[in-house]
């Protein structure tokens, strides 16, 4: 892996507590982390502008449709303007090394190569996935009614990223109940010890009224961490990652750590061609 890591942290568009957010990376050894907040981020992701940064962590939740001018400034459509897709379709090309966490998995909802990107079933109302309809995706924590959970993280394969974590690790998040439609497309990491059925979620909160008064959701997936492969991309997806229970945990940070320091390395790379040529 290399000896240093350079980091752009993309983010807004969901409130978060700052200071514990960017002590996180802080205490990294060997990674150095830039912040920028979108729309800004579009101008900095453009491939002319990329080659100092080994890796991107993505923390956004842009173009919520209906929502996003408020929230992040980019844009209400659910997808991005041609000249952000030509910068992820850029970085996707080159290879850079993405980690997606918590809600950055829900970002541009209407737009197919970000599903790709994140693997995730997260779906912020329902809708179709992968030529079927399923509902929109439960919630626990955060801002919902419902208090975040504490479950434990189990390992589900011997990996870089779980480096030190071989044992497991308990933390207090934010959960999501999604599909399993997503899994055979991923390498599971990590995967929560609880039971992700809809009567310990609440209905998803952007869904339309009459979708949450009558919303169902069959048992979920408990993965909760997983490695995906996007282009020549190698990328890490967390679900948790929401407030200072996380990043504060010294396993969390030892988990974010080793995911910028593996989808910065050479071998992740050769790992995502792999994938992407199978």
């Amino acid at each position: 892996m290399n000896d240093s890591v350079n980091v752009l942290i993309v983010s807004k568009g969901h409130d978060y507590a700052h200071d514990s957010f960017l002590a996180m990376f802080g205490a990294m050894e060997g990674v150095t982390a830039t912040l920028v907040e979108q729309p800004a981020a579009q101008v900095i992701l453009q491939p002319e502008n990329m080659a100092p940064y080994d890796a991107v962590f993505f923390y956004d939740m842009s173009g919520i449709p209906g929502v996003g001018l408020l929230h992040d400034g980019a844009n209400n459509t659910g997808i991005p303007p041609e000249s952000y897709v030509r910068a992820i379709e850029g970085l996707l090309e080159s290879g850079k090394g993405l980690v997606l966490v918590n809600h950055a998995t829900v970002g541009w909802p209407l737009w197919p190569l970000w599903r790709k990107i994140t693997g995730s079933s997260f779906m912020l109302s329902g809708g179709e996935l992968k030529g079927r309809n399923v509902p929109g995706s439960g919630y626990r924590g955060g801002h919902g009614p419902l208090p975040s959970a504490t479950i434990r993280l189990v390992p589900q394969a011997e990996h870089p990223v779980l480096a030190g974590l071989e044992g497991g690790f308990d933390i207090t998040d934010e959960l999501y109940l999604k599909t399993k439609d997503y899994e055979s497309g991923v390498l599971p990491l990590l995967r929560g010890d609880y039971d992700f059925v809809m009567e310990n979620f609440t209905p998803p909160p952007m869904a339309p009224a009459d979708e949450q008064a009558s919303w169902q959701h069959p048992p979920g997936s408990d993965l909760i961490v997983w490695a995906n492969a996007c282009g020549n991309s190698p990328i890490v997806v967390s679900d948790v990652g929401d407030s200072p229970l996380a990043y504060d945990d010294p396993s969390y940070r030892r988990l974010i750590q080793n995911a910028l320091r593996w989808v910065a390395s050479a071998d992740a790379r050769a790992w995502a061609k792999q994938q992407n040529n199978n």
